[in-house]
Protein backbone atom coordinates (compact mmCIF):
# COMPACT_ATOMS: atom_id res chain seq x y z
CA UNK A 1 0.00 0.00 0.00
CA UNK A 2 1.28 3.17 -1.40
CA UNK A 3 0.21 6.15 1.40
CA UNK A 4 1.72 8.74 -0.85
CA UNK A 5 4.47 11.39 0.56
CA UNK A 6 4.80 11.57 4.54
CA UNK A 7 4.86 14.61 6.47
CA UNK A 8 4.87 15.14 10.18
CA UNK A 9 2.59 18.39 11.20
CA UNK A 10 3.10 20.04 14.11
CA UNK A 11 0.97 21.76 16.23
CA UNK A 12 2.98 24.76 17.25
CA UNK A 13 2.48 27.57 20.09
CA UNK A 14 4.67 30.29 18.02
CA UNK A 15 4.77 29.18 14.52
CA UNK A 16 7.79 32.18 14.18
CA UNK A 17 9.81 31.04 16.95
CA UNK A 18 9.16 27.42 15.79
CA UNK A 19 10.34 28.60 12.28
CA UNK A 20 13.54 29.96 13.90
CA UNK A 21 14.40 26.66 16.06
CA UNK A 22 14.22 24.35 12.94
CA UNK A 23 16.18 26.25 10.64
CA UNK A 24 18.71 26.23 12.94
CA UNK A 25 18.10 22.49 12.01
CA UNK A 26 18.74 22.83 8.61
CA UNK A 27 15.54 22.94 7.52
CA UNK A 28 13.89 25.98 5.27
CA UNK A 29 10.53 26.80 4.57
CA UNK A 30 9.29 25.22 1.19
CA UNK A 31 5.88 26.11 1.05
CA UNK A 32 3.09 27.98 3.19
CA UNK A 33 1.65 31.46 4.44
CA UNK A 34 2.90 32.21 8.06
CA UNK A 35 -0.02 34.93 8.00
CA UNK A 36 -2.49 31.82 7.91
CA UNK A 37 -0.19 30.16 10.74
CA UNK A 38 1.24 27.43 8.46
CA UNK A 39 4.33 26.40 6.82
CA UNK A 40 5.88 23.45 5.25
CA UNK A 41 9.69 23.00 5.39
CA UNK A 42 12.31 20.74 4.30
CA UNK A 43 15.58 19.56 5.42
CA UNK A 44 16.89 17.02 2.25
CA UNK A 45 13.85 14.64 1.54
CA UNK A 46 12.08 15.40 5.57
CA UNK A 47 9.45 17.65 5.22
CA UNK A 48 7.37 18.97 8.72
CA UNK A 49 4.02 21.46 8.65
CA UNK A 50 4.29 23.39 11.54
CA UNK A 51 0.82 24.98 12.09
CA UNK A 52 -0.14 27.53 14.79
CA UNK A 53 -3.91 26.68 16.46
CA UNK A 54 -5.37 24.50 13.63
CA UNK A 55 -5.58 21.32 16.20
CA UNK A 56 -4.79 19.93 19.28
CA UNK A 57 -2.12 17.44 18.44
CA UNK A 58 0.58 16.47 16.07
CA UNK A 59 -0.48 14.67 13.08
CA UNK A 60 1.53 12.16 10.93
CA UNK A 61 0.35 13.23 7.40
CA UNK A 62 0.40 11.08 3.98
CA UNK A 63 -0.52 12.66 0.56
CA UNK A 64 -1.25 10.75 -2.56
CA UNK A 65 -0.81 11.39 -5.17
CA UNK A 66 2.71 13.30 -4.04
CA UNK A 67 6.56 12.78 -3.97
CA UNK A 68 8.42 14.44 -1.09
CA UNK A 69 8.96 17.76 -3.23
CA UNK A 70 4.83 17.99 -3.81
CA UNK A 71 4.98 17.28 -7.32
CA UNK A 72 2.54 15.10 -8.61
CA UNK A 73 3.09 11.59 -9.41
CA UNK A 74 1.68 9.88 -12.86
CA UNK A 75 0.28 6.91 -10.98
CA UNK A 76 -1.44 6.68 -7.43
CA UNK A 77 -3.57 5.54 -5.19
CA UNK A 78 -6.25 7.59 -4.87
CA UNK A 79 -7.21 8.05 -1.28
CA UNK A 80 -10.88 6.56 -1.69
CA UNK A 81 -9.36 3.01 -2.99
CA UNK A 82 -6.70 3.49 0.23
CA UNK A 83 -9.89 4.22 2.87
CA UNK A 84 -11.54 1.01 1.02
CA UNK A 85 -8.78 -0.90 1.57
CA UNK A 86 -7.92 0.25 5.47
CA UNK A 87 -12.04 -0.54 5.68
CA UNK A 88 -11.79 -3.76 4.54
CA UNK A 89 -8.76 -4.48 7.14
CA UNK A 90 -10.99 -3.12 9.43
CA UNK A 91 -9.74 0.02 10.39
CA UNK A 92 -11.94 2.24 12.17
CA UNK A 93 -12.12 5.86 10.14
CA UNK A 94 -12.12 9.00 12.90
CA UNK A 95 -13.48 11.17 9.49
CA UNK A 96 -14.34 9.52 6.15
CA UNK A 97 -13.93 11.08 2.20
CA UNK A 98 -16.55 10.97 0.01
CA UNK A 99 -16.21 7.97 -2.10
CA UNK A 100 -18.44 9.24 -4.72
CA UNK A 101 -16.06 12.39 -5.42
CA UNK A 102 -12.70 12.42 -7.42
CA UNK A 103 -9.72 14.68 -6.90
CA UNK A 104 -8.91 16.13 -3.43
CA UNK A 105 -9.85 14.28 -0.41
CA UNK A 106 -9.02 13.41 2.69
CA UNK A 107 -9.54 10.91 5.79
CA UNK A 108 -8.22 10.62 9.42
CA UNK A 109 -7.91 7.33 11.24
CA UNK A 110 -6.01 7.22 14.68
CA UNK A 111 -3.08 4.09 15.64
CA UNK A 112 -3.85 2.23 18.68
CA UNK A 113 -1.97 4.77 20.92
CA UNK A 114 -4.60 7.43 19.28
CA UNK A 115 -1.74 9.10 17.42
CA UNK A 116 -3.66 10.82 14.21
CA UNK A 117 -3.13 9.92 10.80
CA UNK A 118 -4.38 12.47 7.90
CA UNK A 119 -4.70 11.18 4.45
CA UNK A 120 -4.63 13.92 2.82
CA UNK A 121 -4.40 14.05 -1.20
CA UNK A 122 -4.51 17.41 -3.18
CA UNK A 123 -4.69 16.51 -6.66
Amino acid sequence: MQLGAFSVSLAVKDIEASKQFYEKLGFAVFHGDQAQNWLILKNGDTVIGLFQGMFENNILTFNPGWNQNAETLSEFTDVRELQRQLKAQGITMMTEADELTTGPASFVIADPDGNTILIDQHV
